[in-house]
């Protein structure tokens, strides 16, 4: 089928990695569906369009200051892009009515953040679907947190920290999305988040067989179709999404590694340390025999440009047994039979790109999302190792012999298998996440079918 025949389909993204990279896969799928792709974006992160030489892409121009530095978005700009993005948006779509009907824009699929696009859509009046970028766990406690607010839950007190939270079971207050140091305003930001219930469907880069409760306590909540199509990481075609350099060589390293020996560390995009962690990290891996590929990402240590604070002859110190890189191809590095483990942030697409590879995990989460993911790694699927909040050489090499090394590990690392073979098996013919994305497909077109056409004539051939 012609790309065309399915019409466009316009994809609204936020300028952070792990919220770029799912949308861009997403695309990259429906895509394969016979649909045209049109990604928006700010002028913060852009895409590169070399890499998507099949999408068209859309400027969408924001004003604030990040947009002229390195600086990094925060919570505190959402409402402003918001702002910013929508005239640009609604202006588009207006001149699209006016193209040729193969080329008519059929919907619009948004990250939950960039939520402008639901009132651009309803003004068009097509349908707006939501990409929700963590995982159901996670998107939960937004419909849950606002209810123990009214109950005075919050705030909590240190003592209740390891305490577990009323109606969220296995998460206790700890891991709860919402920072001490400015927990009001979190929660002002929730609280909105929460009534933004303007969307046909929920989109979710989850599968079945890991989170079917939260799924369907969504599905009871907003009352509109949820599409689990996950793991977008091994449905979508292998195309860099990386806003970063990735460095390849590493994967050369790796082929000289014995099989499940090297434990790959990276704390995404965001993470930010001082030199003292960053110490304390190296003399843990250092001293724990283990092989291991660190990614350490430029400025992400405070105060140093890089590995600047590493002792002099750091790499005489660990040898051929360790190797630190800038950034990596995370995908091919955690399906390489080398990788035995991975330390993590628990940020949610290297969550599912690690069990899709049947890869346990050390957890170090910081904020949002990664603390329900990492109580759910550890507590529910049991896949991963809780990693104290207070990074130590001496805990730190005793977490990598435990997961390495260790019968504890040992467990987990049978147990990851057990969930990448039920994830190999979601995706395939007749799996969950293949329906799944096939009733997305059908549930669009039958969004924009007029009265006088059937459902059936809409079908599109099996050719994911």
């Amino acid at each position: 089928m012609e790309n065309q025949s399915a019409g466009r389909l316009v994809l609204v993204i936020f300028p952070l990695q792990g919220h770029t990279t799912p949308m861009l896969q997403l695309g990259n799928v429906l895509h394969s569906k016979g649909f045209a792709i049109t990604i928006a974006h700010t002028r913060f992160n852009p895409p590169n369009p070399s890499n998507h030489p099949h999408f068209s892409f859309l400027l969408l121009p924001d004003t604030l200051p990040y947009s002229e530095t390195s600086a990094t978005p925060s919570i505190y700009d959402v409402g402003n892009i918001n702002r910013d993005c929508h005239a640009p948006l609604q202006e588009f779509l207006e001149l699209q009515k006016q193209t040729a009907d193969s080329d008519q824009v059929v919907g619009i699929i948004y990250d939950a953040l960039m939520y402008f696009a639901a009132t651009v859509a309803d003004h068009i009046k097509i349908p707006r679907l939501v990409l929700m970028t963590s995982s159901a766990s996670f998107d939960q406690t937004f419909v849950t947190i606002p209810r123990l607010l009214a109950q005075g839950s919050f705030p909590f007190e240190d003592s209740k920290l390891h305490d577990p939270v009323p109606q969220l079971n296995p998460l206790r207050f700890k891991d709860l999305p919402v920072p001490k140091e400015n927990m009001v305003e979190t929660l002002q930001f929730l609280d909105t988040a929460s009534k933004l219930k303007s969307f046909s469907a929920i989109i979710l880069n989850t599968i079945d067989c890991l989170e079917e409760s939260s799924l369907f306590q969504l599905q009871e909540h907003y009352k509109v179709p949820v599409f689990r199509i996950g793991p977008l990481s091994k449905l979508a075609p292998a195309l860099s999404t990386s806003f970063i350099k990735e460095e390849t060589s590493c994967i050369a390293w790796l082929n000289d590694q014995a099989a499940k020996s090297v434990l790959y560390v990276s704390r995404g995009s965001l993470a930010v340390s001082d030199e003292k962690e960053l110490a304390e990290t190296f003399w843990g891996l250092a001293n724990s025999g283990q092989p291991f590929l660190w990614v350490v990402r430029p400025g992400s240590v405070s105060g140093s440009e890089w590995t600047e604070v590493l002792p002099r002859d750091f790499k005489e110190i660990i040898g051929e047994r360790g190797l630190i890189v800038k950034w990596a191809p995370q995908k091919e590095i955690l399906a390489h039979s080398a990788v035995g483990g991975f330390w993590s942030h628990c940020g949610w697409n290297s969550t599912m790109e690690s069990l899709s590879e049947g890869v346990p995990m050390i957890c170090s989460p910081q904020f949002l999302d990664q603390k329900v993911t990492a109580r759910y790694l550890t507590y529910v699927w049991e896949v991963g190792l809780e990693l104290d909040d207070v990074l130590d050489r001496q805990n730190i090499e005793r977490s990598i012999r435990r997961l390495m090394t260790g019968r504890e590990g040992n467990e987990m690392r049978q147990r990851a298998i057990k969930l990448k073979q039920m994830i190999n098996v979601s995706i395939l013919k007749g799996g969950s996440s293949f329906n799944s994305l096939n009733d997305l497909t059908e549930f669009i077109l039958t969004e924009n079918l007029p009265p006088n056409k059937s459902s059936s004539e809409s079908k599109l051939g099996d050719n994911f």
